[in-house]
């Protein structure tokens, strides 16, 4: 990973203690920040995997989704805070969290026996970060907002991991299929609401420039 402080995700759990540890630990252990990405996509496909069985392993796949959480930020910890940034950063900081976020709600629309719908989710998720990175292309930076970013969209997934597979709180198959409308119905939401913000912020460039 190759970042800057303006390319990261505000997160208040990047100055936990705990966090910080762990980050010291891999950067003096020779970790790189881009092996530390690509664990994340080891993560989400056990985590698949376990979507896919079903029952009770649905628990082991909201401890992936973490994980996988757990390594999109400790890769920049490492590579911004302790000075292990390289040319492919932006390569390994991108591309493994389209495949994570593929394998999970994929398999999660297969689980629900809906496997459209999985893909459907995934394809939102995707756009999502298609319009974060192009407005960072066109000189307007990164927009992290909601509803539905990545931590929205994990964190709902992980819920439903762990709720679906409890009687009576979980419905199985339905629930994980009524979540996966929410993820992606709320990810096209995100994708307009970046749009829009990203147009206005060009509209305002162009007026800054024209004075």
């Amino acid at each position: 990973m190759n970042s800057s402080d303006n390319d990261r995700r505000p997160l208040q759990i990047r100055s936990a203690r705990w966090v910080r540890y762990v980050a010291q630990r891999l950067a003096d252990g020779g970790v790189t920040p881009n092996n530390i990405s690509l664990a994340s996509i080891v993560f989400a496909a056990a985590g698949a995997a376990s979507l896919l069985v079903g029952g009770w392993l649905l628990w082991l796949a909201a401890l992936c989704i973490q994980a996988r959480l757990l390594c999109n930020l400790l890769d920049g910890m490492v590579a911004v805070e302790h000075g292990k940034a390289n040319a492919l950063g932006p390569v390994f900081n991108e591309l493994p969290d389209r495949i994570a976020d593929t394998l999970f709600l994929a398999a999660a629309g297969y689980a629900a026996g809906w496997p459209e719908l999985g893909w459907l989710a995934a394809l939102m998720a995707a756009l999502t970060a298609y319009v974060r990175v192009f407005g960072a292309a066109c000189g307007v930076g990164h927009d992290f907002g909601g509803p539905m970013a990545k931590q929205q969209r994990m964190a709902t997934l992980t819920v439903l991991c762990i709720v679906a597979p409890v009687p009576p709180l979980g419905t199985g198959i339905p629930i994980l299929a009524t979540g996966l409308i929410l993820i992606a119905s709320l990810s096209l939401v995100t994708c307009i609401a970046r749009t829009l913000r990203l147009c206005a912020a060009l509209k305002r460039s162009e007026g800054i420039a024209h004075e």
